[in-house]
């Protein structure tokens, strides 16, 4: 395994690949963070960088990570501990964003000509809509408008870096065909739960300013609510239009048990970050499943020459 980390440092116009020690980790999520690269260099009299350089990592002459430094932290033996982040370290920005009728893809292209991030294949949200937001991170207003366009469309699409190009993929074009046995994992660990995001009532609520009123929407499931008691999602709406149908569309999204999914030490693929979809076949005592699960989280570490992934999924009953 060819493993080739660099660093640029504009200051002095020199890129260094520097003495990295075993467990590089290249971590991502699938929405509300960047994607991060952690290393530790061994300091030397020719290395010289700084927070804010550029770091490149190809395994295998394979691009994988493109980003910046952000934090630098070292010890009396000279050894340097770095952490780098993708562009959507960006994106814990705050601004407010008024917008009418725009897709999620328009969002994104309009936050990246704001804050001079590289733009990569976003695909077309399609679903037109309006919003204001206030005081919010950029990762919340482009979770805003992704979670509209999945409750209208029932699409779901991935804001991810693409070794340095934002990138906004429709999941259903993420699969990658690793299957994931039990002999493909160390160990799994498997949790059943309703006391995260599992609703069974939904309550939605219009204020009319003008006139003061206020209109109510609901849906409910009166059959897990005699089984878990009434678990509420609350949230109030800018408009009655499709009120009534998005009300539908969360009950039917959340009103079920979650069912969260860790996978260790499978053997790496390159191919799987964050978004991706990937078929697994395990027996986890009360089901099996056998199918793509949606990989939330991924790890992948390089080590002795070793790749491995940690993966934490969610899909179908698997909702986190």
């Amino acid at each position: 395994m060819n493993v080739n980390l660099i660093i640029e440092n504009p200051d002095t116009g020199k890129v260094y690949s520097p003495l990295v020690e075993e467990g590089i980790k290249w971590t991502t999520d699938r929405e509300g963070s960047a994607g991060s690269l952690e290393f530790t260099v061994i300091k030397d009299d020719i290395i010289n960088f700084q927070e804010g350089n550029r770091v490149e990592l190809k395994v295998n002459d394979v691009p994988v990570f493109a980003g910046f430094v952000f934090t630098k932290s070292r010890n009396k033996e000279k050894v340097i501990s770095v952490k780098a982040y993708d562009q959507l370290r960006y994106f814990k920005n705050k601004d407010t964003y008024i917008y009418e009728n725009k897709t999620a893809s328009e969002l994104l292209k309009m936050i990246a000509g704001d804050f001079s991030l590289f733009t990569g294949d976003i695909d077309d949200t399609k679903y037109v809509m309006s919003a204001s937001e206030d005081n919010a991170s950029l990762f919340d207003i482009m979770k805003n408008a992704l979670d509209t366009t999945l409750v209208n469309t029932k699409e779901m699409y991935v804001l991810y870096d693409d070794f340095g190009k934002l990138s906004l993929k429709n999941i259903s074009g993420m699969k990658v065909p690793l299957i994931i046995n039990d002999s493909m994992a160390e160990d799994f660990d498997y949790e059943t739960s309703i006391d995260g995001e599992t609703y069974n009532k939904i309550k939605l609520i219009y204020e009319d300013d003008s006139s003061g009123k206020m209109e109510v929407f609901t849906a409910k499931s009166d059959y897990t609510i005699k089984k878990w008691g009434v678990l509420q999602y609350f949230d109030k709406v800018d408009n009655t239009e499709n009120a009534s149908i998005t009300a539908q569309a969360l009950l039917s999204l959340y009103n079920n048990k979650s069912r969260s999914l860790s996978i260790n030490g499978v053997f790496g693929d390159l191919r799987v970050r964050a978004g991706s979809q990937v078929p697994v076949f395990l027996n986890l005592g009360d089901i099996e499943t056998s199918n793509y699960l949606i990989v939330e989280k991924c790890v992948h570490t390089f080590k002795q020459n070793k790749h491995t992934m940690d993966l934490e999924l969610k899909g179908g009953e698997f909702i986190a």
